[in-house]
C-alpha cells in the first residue's frame, strides 16, 4: 500500500505572526517581522521581511525582499531572499530569483532565472537531497 507523505508547515518552530486570508486582495507596499502565511492574492512589494510563506491558493505578483521564502501556490515577479527558498510539489514559481539556497521538491515547477549567490553558513559544502523513486 502506498501512503502520500503530509507536507509539514515551515518551520515548525517559528509561530506565524501574520495571515492573509484565501478570500483576501490585498495590493501595495508590504513589511513584516517574524513569518507571515498567505493564501489569499497579493500584487506589489514585500521589502526587508523574515519568513513568507505562499499558500497552495495564494497568488503573489511583484518585488519580493524576504529572508525566506516557502512556496506552495504561485509567485510571479522578481524575488531575493537572502537565506533560502522552497518550492513545494503544487508551488510555482515565474520570474527572476536570487538566493544562496533553493530547494526544489519533485513537481515544483521554477520557470525563469536564477542565481544563487550570497553568503551560506558553509560555503564550499555540496548539498545533495535525494530523490524519493518508487522502487516497483
Amino acid at each position: 500500500m502506498l501512503t502520500k507523505a503530509e507536507s509539514k508547515p515551515y518551520p515548525a518552530s517559528e509561530e506565524i505572526s501574520a495571515f492573509l486570508g484565501k478570500e483576501t486582495v490585498f495590493q501595495g507596499k508590504m513589511t513584516f517581522q517574524g513569518m507571515f502565511r498567505m493564501e489569499g492574492k497579493f500584487e506589489g512589494e514585500f521589502f526587508e521581511s523574515g519568513t513568507l510563506i505562499v499558500g497552495e491558493t495564494a497568488v503573489v505578483k511583484g518585488k519580493i525582499g524576504v529572508n525566506i521564502l516557502v512556496i506552495y501556490g504561485l509567485v510571479e515577479g522578481d524575488v531575493i531572499a537572502k537565506g533560502r527558498v522552497e518550492i513545494h510539489p503544487l508551488g510555482k514559481f515565474h520570474g527572476n530569483l536570487i538566493t544562496p539556497i533553493l530547494v526544489v521538491e519533485e513537481g515544483g515547477i521554477l520557470e525563469g532565472n536564477c542565481k544563487m549567490e550570497g553568503k551560506t553558513e558553509k560555503e564550499d559544502a555540496l548539498h545533495v537531497i535525494p530523490s524519493k523513486e518508487d522502487p516497483s
